[in-house]
């Protein structure tokens, strides 16, 4: 999938989201513990920040960004907007299993 360094590093999913659209995702350990996906083309990493439940990552600083959520085998991508401070989910059920 991702031919980087952090795949010797990390934990490698594809993640099956609505409309049939797959998301390749690596999990790294860290410090920090991040997470590097592939979503539109391109390669996003984001960073893990804090949560309730379950693991969020998100882009560093207070700027606009991709954010991903997951609890067990289930997750989220969505869109941070920072001048209005609010996410807008992109895919909202994806899942490693029911491929």
């Amino acid at each position: 999938m991702l031919a980087t360094p952090l795949v010797a590093q990390g934990t490698e999913q594809t993640y099956l989201c609505d409309r049939q659209v797959e998301v390749p995702v690596i999990y790294v350990a860290g410090p920090p513990a991040a997470v590097v996906l592939s979503v539109e083309g391109r390669l996003v990493y984001l960073e893990s920040t804090p949560s309730a439940s379950g693991a969020r990552y998100a882009g560093t600083g207070h700027k606009s960004s991709y954010v991903w959520w997951s609890k067990g085998d289930a997750a989220m991508l969505a869109w941070f907007d920072a001048p209005s401070e609010e996410e807008t989910p992109l895919y909202k059920q994806c899942t490693t299993n029911g491929r």
